[in-house]
């Protein structure tokens, strides 16, 4: 690449050579996530994986894609880049677990308005540490900068992963009955759903972001940024041991939108508000905005990241085992006749 250079296309905004330092500088971070089946480095035209099915009768390869929304204003004010690449990962890879499958690799899209090399690469160490988290491989990625569409100090991240599952292990609406158990997992805050609201809420500015609550124990800019869990591998190790009936992963929606995803009609999730361990933000954001309740559960996750079901039979092992794994897990509620979908009581 020693005579690839462009001065025009730099005078219209475009530098190819920072192009290939960010490549330069992100190939250490990559290189943290390489697994069994990566046959291709970064840099060439396609990201190629050896799916290996031993022991698989029918693989089913499970695919999702997501960005990191308007959680990057958080970013852009507070100077900070390396965690948005892990909301990145975080946000795809636990909608795949959701179908009972392992997310395999990670590809990565980042769209700028200029291309500063040392800050693409914090994004991408942050990809980095997301896929090391969900134990998927980056195989592949784009960094598009186009002048004159993004302002040159922002920019958009967004990402797909690729997993696979035993057709007969896929979850299905049609395993969650009546009387099954729901277990929650904690959250590690906002995640990277509802940033519309919650800029809005705070009237967010680089000087408001500073700003020290003793509630949250930080300022509300580290708060805001904290990246989303990754549920993945406590997930996978509980699928080992325990039927799990149903997942669903509380995004954007909160849990009114998203639990239902995992059950049949027919059926409503009963969950006790006060078997809900809401973190102090929510609290905060609800204060700040005066939101009304129905409107807080419907956008955010409230302290819950992660809900699955299970048989009554195996929730207390199953709160034991993702509890020894380091998650923070309970019994959220229980799932009975009905077609009401979530019942807050």
């Amino acid at each position: 690449m020693e005579n690839s250079y462009s001065n025009s296309y730099k005078a219209a905004g475009v530098d190819v050579t920072a192009g290939y330092r960010a490549v330069e500088l992100m190939k250490s971070h990559v290189a943290r996530t390489m697994i069994p089946g990566v046959l291709s480095s970064i840099g060439g035209f396609g990201g190629m994986f050896e799916l290996d099915t031993k022991g698989m009768e029918h693989p089913v390869l499970v695919s999702g894609t997501d960005g990191v929304g308007t959680k990057l204003k958080i970013a852009f004010l507070t100077d900070k880049h390396d965690t948005v690449g892990i909301d990145c990962v975080a946000m795809c890879v636990n909608d795949v677990v959701c179908a009972g499958a392992k997310p395999l690799f990670f590809l990565d899209y980042i769209a700028v308005g200029k291309n500063v090399p040392e800050r693409v690469e914090q994004i991408v160490a942050g990809v980095a540490e997301g896929c090391v988290r969900s134990g998927s491989a980056l195989i592949g990625g784009e960094t598009a900068e186009m002048p004159g569409f993004y302002p040159v100090d922002e920019y958009d991240v967004a990402g797909f992963s690729v997993g696979v599952c035993d057709k007969s292990k896929l979850m299905s609406k049609d395993n969650v009955k009546a009387g099954d158990v729901l277990i929650g997992i904690a959250s590690s805050g906002v995640h990277s759903n509802g940033f519309s609201l919650v800029r809005k809420v705070f009237d967010v500015t680089k000087e408001r972001l500073s700003v020290y609550y003793d509630e949250l124990g930080k300022t509300l800019g580290e708060e805001l940024l904290t990246p989303t869990k990754i549920y993945v591998k406590p997930i996978l190790e509980l699928m080992d041991k325990v039927n799990i009936h149903g997942m669903s992963h509380i995004t954007g929606g909160g849990f009114y939108e998203n639990i239902p995803r995992m059950f049949n009609k027919g059926l409503t999730a009963v969950i006790k508000k006060s078997d809900v361990p809401v973190l102090p933000i929510f609290k905060l954001i609800q204060k700040e905005g005066n939101i009304t309740e129905h409107d807080m559960f419907n956008t955010f996750n409230m302290g819950v990241g992660f809900c699955i079901a299970v048989d009554p039979a195996d929730a207390d092992e199953a709160v034991r085992i993702l509890n020894a794994a380091g998650e923070k897990a309970f019994i959220l509620g229980q799932m009975k006749t009905g077609d009401v979908g979530v019942e807050l009581c």
